[in-house]
């Protein structure tokens, strides 16, 4: 038996008169008196059916008994459609199935939602994701997901990379954010943790010569999940041999460029351009900033030193935006919520409202700062003042907040590289030094004396690859000397002897020989996300999960039964309430 002789997209002119076998879903149904219509759906598109009792009988009584969603195979003529009834909206307008034989493949259910219906609950599609799936939405998310993998790894092996598979299941590592951990049958009370990313395991491929190494990589986090971040996602993971930062970055380059190329995009030009994490925060509040749109913040903290305003006067750092908008007081009071939301005690502003400057500190300030602060008629000028870490952060969402309201994101796609990160960070909750990425990190050159030294002025050679103000991934150079790695842990706190029951393969593996080596972990749900122009990368994964960590479909995470519970060794001290099945 044959189930198809074209797909229902594909129907032409060139095929009228073929006698052909379609198979698909039922998209829609019309009865007209006798004549019954169905639009027969599956990926590539529709064709439209002519069921006439006339012409064939049985058909019609079995045309009877369809619904939305039945699985049809229909056998006919294929007809050029009447001039009066052809549509010009539908590849296949111009042809229709004159209906000979016409077979229910298989039955639905009613609907719980109808695939072309708006405003349906998101849970609600998750939970019936095989429905959701079929929407032309989703098709073409997950299809363009597949064209951009099929890309990176054609990208890859054109550059010499070999694909080589890491273990999920492992030691946890510092990685920034919590494991998720497997209990061991055979070896209760201890446990894997799921990688958070391959890294150790990659740069231990460097070690052991294989130079090039990349991987689709399934990595977990236990981390909230929000619109970018889910607890398992992939990553285009890579490490490369003998290398220096541009020559990472020239690969993840090309990894782009062939992308946008495989769907028939215009690419980005190269090479993209490079930003210092220094200057980032100092221009645009954010260590990933949308470039396209202006609002560049501005420093003012010299020309106010003295200002009889005293907010500017005692403060650390004074920095200024300008947005092309004369606000009004109620817009004020809103970016002033904003402001606060993001870590601000209050909000200076100027208006330049034609000739009139509205400001209640207008009054305060020289004729210098004025000068300095002076903007074109029907603008706005936004100070933030304070250490300059709230500074920057304030006037950063200040700035992505005007950008969405005011609309002032050109419609370019640009991608920019942030580097020169520093290497460590104060840990909120300790007070110790901890990393800013992970410890694995390269200081740059010169700065390695730092690390013990001066810990807070070490700069690393880490670099995040930025599209319109997305981060898509990280990386960096490694550390290739296993003395520096272990200055690295010392300055985090670590004894000699934790460094080693933590590390101690990849200390060893450090000091039998290591190269210079680099490397990159990309997000594929991101990257397709926004290749596909979807908000939430929900929207291109076939089975994710929701905001509160639960799989809608399939009712996970559920309980386990006791005695699985006690076959691991474990028992649960507070056990949460069970949830209905």
């Amino acid at each position: 038996m044959t189930w198809r002789d074209l797909m229902c997209g594909d129907a032409r002119p060139d095929h009228v008169g073929r006698e052909l076998t379609l198979s698909g879903w039922t998209d829609t149904r019309r009865d007209h008196g006798g004549l019954v219509f169905v639009d027969l759906r599956d990926h590539t598109g529709v064709t439209q059916l002519v069921v006439n009792p006339e012409r064939s009988p049985t058909a019609a009584e079995t045309a009877k008994e369809i619904r939305n969603e039945f699985v049809l195979r229909a056998r006919g003529e294929l007809v050029a459609r009447d001039p009066a009834t052809v549509n010009a909206a539908m590849p296949t307008g111009e042809v229709e199935l004159h209906v000979d034989e016409l077979e229910i493949v298989s039955r639905s259910t009613p609907l719980p939602f109808q695939l072309d219906e708006e405003g349906v609950d998101e849970t609600l599609r998750l939970r019936y994701r095989w429905l959701d799936m079929r929407t032309r939405r989703m098709q073409a998310n997950l299809r363009l997901s597949h064209a951009v993998i099929s890309s990176i790894r054609r990208t890859m092996d054109g550059l010499g990379f070999v694909d080589v598979w890491t273990p999920s299941m492992t030691r946890g590592t510092p990685e920034g954010a919590r494991d998720f951990v497997v209990p061991v049958r055979l070896q209760p009370g201890r446990f894997f943790a799921l990688a958070q990313s391959p890294q150790i395991f990659k740069q231990l491929c460097m070690i052991g010569g294989l130079d090039r190494y990349y991987q689709i990589a399934t990595c977990w986090r236990d981390e909230d999940l929000r619109a970018d971040r889910q607890f398992e996602f992939r990553q285009l993971d890579l490490e490369m041999a003998f290398v220096e930062r541009e020559d990472v970055l020239d690969v993840l380059e090309e990894v782009v460029v062939d992308a946008f190329s495989a769907l028939g995009r215009a690419a980005p030009p190269r090479p993209f351009p490079r930003l210092t994490y220094a200057d980032a925060l100092a221009r645009y509040g954010t260590d990933k900033p949308d470039l396209r749109y202006g609002l560049e913040i501005q420093d003012a903290t010299e020309v106010t030193r003295g200002s009889g305003f005293g907010v500017f006067r005692g403060a650390e750092t004074v920095r200024f935006l300008t947005a092309p908008r004369a606000f009004s007081r109620t817009e004020l009071e809103r970016l002033e919520e904003v402001a606060r939301e993001w870590g601000a005690k209050g909000l200076a502003y100027l208006v330049y409202d034609g000739d009139e400057v509205r400001s209640p500190i207008a009054k305060f300030l020289s004729e210098k700062e004025l000068t300095a602060f002076r903007a074109e008629p029907g603008s706005t000028v936004l100070f933030a003042a304070g250490d300059e870490a709230t500074v920057a952060r304030v006037l950063g969402g200040l700035r992505i907040h005007l950008g969405r309201e005011l609309e002032l994101a050109s419609d370019d796609d640009l991608f920019h590289w942030v580097v020169d990160f520093p290497l460590f960070e104060i840990d909120d909750d300790s007070g110790n030094w901890t990393f800013l990425h992970h410890p694995f990190t390269a200081p740059i050159a010169g700065h390695e004396e730092r690390v013990a030294g001066d810990p807070g002025n070490a700069l690393s050679q880490h670099y995040d690859l930025i599209w319109n103000g997305w981060e898509l991934g990280s990386g960096s150079i490694r550390i290739h000397r296993a003395e520096v790695q272990q200055d690295v842990f010392r300055t985090m706190g670590m004894t000699d002897e934790e460094a080693r029951a933590k590390f101690a393969f990849l200390l060893d593996a450090l000091a039998m020989g290591a190269p210079p080596h680099g490397g990159f972990a990309m997000g594929i749900e991101r990257f397709v996300a926004l290749m596909a122009g979807e908000p939430n990368i929900r929207q291109v994964i076939a089975f994710p999960k929701v905001s509160s960590g639960s799989d809608p479909l399939t009712g996970a995470p559920a309980p386990v039964p006791d005695e699985q519970l006690r076959e691991l060794g474990i028992r649960l001290v507070d056990e949460p309430p069970r949830q209905p099945h």
